[in-house]
């Protein structure tokens, strides 16, 4: 039920914006990812619930135990066709020209969202978003229903950094347009 009015709340917002030209700051609403028309993929917030436990592990040791960690680079976004978790990838699409994309962390594809812009976090909602699409190959096959997305450390198997699921399981097809995160639809959020 909360959800439904934070999302009505949000969506109202929008609305107010378009039609009477309001500068408004639209509230973070933790939905799952939500699929939308033919090849794109919008996914809701991501925040730092939806860390795996490796990445936990990592930040943990390194701030409270000193040991030493190297930022992954570059992440590897993923999609599947069943669960994943936060300990593995679950059933990831396979066949048909299908590919993790490759985006390298840093001020040119990842943005400083809470200070609308790039550089670096100041501390007001450690929020990041794409600056750049993020787009899969286009398929050659039928993929099947896409359920999930994740992030990884390397273009096959490596470590899981996040998982989320799909609001809606979108079907992929041969033929189909490439699926892909516009810009400014993939965030990220620690708070």
């Amino acid at each position: 039920m909360i959800r439904l009015r934070s999302f009505a709340a949000t969506l109202w917002l929008a609305c107010a914006s378009l039609l009477f030209g309001l500068q408004t700051v639209l509230p973070t609403v933790a939905v799952p990812v939500a699929v939308l028309g033919v090849g794109t993929l919008t996914p809701a917030p991501t925040q730092a619930q939806d860390m795996a436990d490796a990445w936990e592990n990592g930040i943990i040791d390194h701030l409270w135990r000193g040991s030493a960690y190297t930022a992954p680079s570059p992440l590897y976004f993923g999609l599947g066709t069943a669960a994943c978790s936060d300990s593995g990838f679950g059933t990831e699409v396979t066949g048909g020209s299908y590919a993790r994309v490759s985006v390298t962390p840093n001020s040119t594809n990842f943005a400083n969202t809470q200070n609308s812009g790039t550089g670096a976090s100041s501390g007001t909602g450690g929020q990041t978003s794409n600056l750049t699409a993020i787009t899969f190959p286009a398929p050659t096959a039928n993929w099947g229903s896409v359920t999930h997305f994740f992030v990884a450390t390397a273009s096959t198997s490596g470590t899981i950094l996040v998982c989320k699921a799909l609001t809606v399981a979108k079907t992929v097809n041969n033929g189909d347009a490439a699926p892909s995160f516009a810009i400014g639809a993939f965030t990220f959020t620690l708070q």
